[in-house]
């Protein structure tokens, strides 16, 4: 006995591979593109809490200490930055800004996410907007009282 099996089902694999590869993209694509901007957020905050920290072991008896404490900031900042990519386009000098005023040293980075688009594709869908959604800035801030 022969059973004939109806030929409406032809391609419907195809159409579910179709809808659920879209959705697995867009996972996998979300994942991948907020991982940069949190890693560099990461990475921001820890080289702006250890630029502070080694600032502490200069001797406040140091000939003109105000600009010595912030260039040994600066300097332990572009070391602990140094690993960053030539493509994040990340300059110390522009988007780093060191003061020492009233015995208070204040370490902040400002990175313009628009500096991004070099090396992560922003992608914008219908009815979401653009992929990742970041700020127009990342920063990250640590001051210490001296």
């Amino acid at each position: 006995m022969k059973i004939n099996l109806p030929r409406k089902q032809k391609g419907a694999v195809a159409i579910e591979f179709a809808l659920v590869f879209v959705v697995f993209f867009a996972v996998f694509y979300g994942l991948v593109s907020y991982s940069l901007p949190l890693m560099l957020m990461q990475s921001f905050n820890e080289s702006t809490a250890e630029a502070v920290r080694r600032s502490v072991a200069l001797d406040p008896a140091t000939a003109n200490y105000p600009v010595a404490i912030t260039t040994l900031a600066r300097t332990e900042l572009n070391r602990q930055l140094g690993w960053l990519p030539v493509a994040l386009n990340f300059n110390a000098a522009t988007d780093s800004n060191i003061t020492f005023a009233g015995g208070l040293l204040t370490v902040s980075i400002n990175y313009p996410t628009a500096k991004l688009n070099q090396a992560l594709p922003f992608l914008v869908l219908p009815g979401i907007g653009t992929v990742p959604r970041l700020p127009a800035t990342l920063s990250a801030s640590s001051s210490l009282q001296f």
